[in-house]
């Protein structure tokens, strides 16, 4: 079982105050379809999707949860539930078709339809900019390792931003940078599905200097002051042996440090330049370009799902790798291939993820000491489980028991976060719905909402109920 430190962090009755912001997230890829309709153009995924044996079952997003043409219904659920914010994603090739040019105008339409529907119902608007789906056209020309990529970005933000940002409260430039360039490029297990370490090294570099660049976009273009941001999914590292302190060391260069040093503190270290010597002389690192990357933020998003376990492989047993992602025969890890992720105690997730609230409380507390000056949020925390619809006399039920003991759990986390002078802003439950889950396809389901992919409905699940009585109350529930 966890380890927690105190009863089993399932502490009921835990107040949050009124500024802390509690609501949902999605991403567009992952909810919208309407893939080929009102000047949309193509994706990575959807390229990665449509290519036989990239995703289970061959799954796309070509419909998803059709949220494209259900938008309005779907921010009235939000609305049900009492949101107090909601945490989407922007398309860029719906915005731009070929990743350049003018903006297209029926795309602006829709997210500003949307914008404006949720301001019509009290729910703060945090969008996204980038949530993984590159327009193919710049990944023709090199995606990620094309240096040119993140001057792109800036001017699709500014984009963005000129049509949007009198209205828009937080922007986030990225998300999860991490699975872009290491599942993407390293991997291969995320589109585009290549699989080169120095090749995903280089990506880190340009999506850093893209944040930096659409930093400065945004804060030019907008005109009501908002939050900037950027979301990571941080790694919470534990050891096994004695060899586990340089393991450790080693997969928060890569892991961490790779993206949160540049942004915040202008460098990047010099362990991670050393590690991966034999990889890439980072030489695509020019003058300035930490200068532009480095720029204030007004919020840190903070990702978080389970651990990791590690140790120096010997190089005579067969290397455990269990670092929770899809093994398709590259590496995420360039430069740290000797190193071993072992397997994580339970329970589980349907991912196959441990469960371990107190790995929260641990890295929160952990930024809070290397960035004492930083809000932070966290703005993606949930769990795929094996849902089964009920009849009952009220109709279709999903009592998805588990899930509210996850989020329960990791709320009392965040709360104990809170009560040690953690300056956290809000929490954004990950998702609002069961949705395209990557490789993964429509395998696994993560939603507080259940969607139906063959009609369409939607039934909201005993954890939607559960977040709808903490948000109102301000408590979490008693279970």
């Amino acid at each position: 079982m966890v380890t927690t430190g105190s009863p089993d962090y399932r502490d009921g009755g835990l107040e949050f105050g009124p500024d802390f912001v509690i609501g949902s997230a999605t991403a567009s890829y992952q909810i919208e379809g309407a893939a080929r309709e009102d000047g949309r153009g193509p994706s990575i995924w959807d390229t990665f999707s449509h290519t036989p044996g990239r995703v289970w079952n061959g799954d796309t997003g070509d419909v998803a949860d059709d949220h494209y043409h259900r938008w309005e219904s779907d921010l009235d659920l939000m609305a049900d539930l009492g949101l107090q914010s909601y945490r989407f994603s922007i398309a860029w090739p719906r915005i731009q078709a070929t990743g350049s040019g003018a903006a297209n105008p029926r795309g602006i339409e829709f997210y500003s339809r949307l914008v404006d529907g949720l301001l019509a119902r009290g729910i703060r608007p945090i969008a996204t900019l980038y949530h993984w789906d590159l327009p193919q056209a710049l990944e023709d020309r090199g995606g990620w390792t094309d240096r040119d990529t993140a001057y792109r970005f800036a001017e699709y933000a500014s984009r963005v931003t000129e049509a949007l940002g009198d209205r828009v409260h937080t922007w986030t430039t990225l998300n999860e940078p991490w699975c872009s360039a290491y599942l993407g490029y390293g991997s291969g297990a995320h589109a585009p599905g290549r699989t080169d370490g120095a090749a995903a090294l280089t990506a880190v570099h340009h999506l850093n200097l893209a944040h930096g660049l659409a930093v400065q976009e945004v804060r030019r273009a907008a005109s009501n002051d908002p939050d900037l941001s950027v979301t990571h999914n941080f790694h919470v590292i534990r050891g096994d042996d004695d060899t586990s302190p340089e393991a450790k060391r080693r997969i928060d260069a890569l892991a961490n440090r790779a993206f949160i040093h540049p942004m915040l503190r202008g460098e990047y270290p010099a362990d991670l330049l050393e590690d991966t010597a034999g990889v890439t002389d980072w030489s695509f690192v020019r003058d300035g370009d930490l200068a532009e990357i480095n720029q204030p933020l007004d919020v840190l998003g903070v990702n978080y799902y389970s651990t990791v376990t590690v140790r120096m492989w010997d190089g005579a047993s067969p290397r455990e790798n269990n670092d929770g992602h899809k093994d398709v025969g590259g590496s995420p890890w360039p430069g740290s291939t000797d190193v071993e992720f072992l397997p994580q105690a339970g329970p589980y997730t349907e991912m196959g993820w441990n469960i371990a609230p107190d790995g929260l409380e641990e890295l929160l507390l952990s930024l809070r000491d290397q960035f004492p000056d930083q809000p932070l949020m966290i703005t993606e925390n949930g769990a795929a489980f094996p849902d089964k619809v009920r009849m009952t006399e009220s109709g279709p039920r999903v009592h998805d028991a588990d899930r509210i003991d996850y989020l329960n759990r990791h709320f009392t986390a965040a709360h104990r976060a809170l009560a040690q002078g953690v300056n956290l802003r809000g929490y954004q439950v990950w998702s609002l719905m069961d949705n395209f889950e990557w490789g993964y396809g429509y395998s696994k389901r993560f939603g507080i909402i259940r969607v139906d992919y063959e009609t369409q409905e939607r039934i909201l699940k005993d954890s939607a109920y559960w977040l709808q009585e903490l948000i109102a109350t301000r408590r979490t529930p008693e279970l």
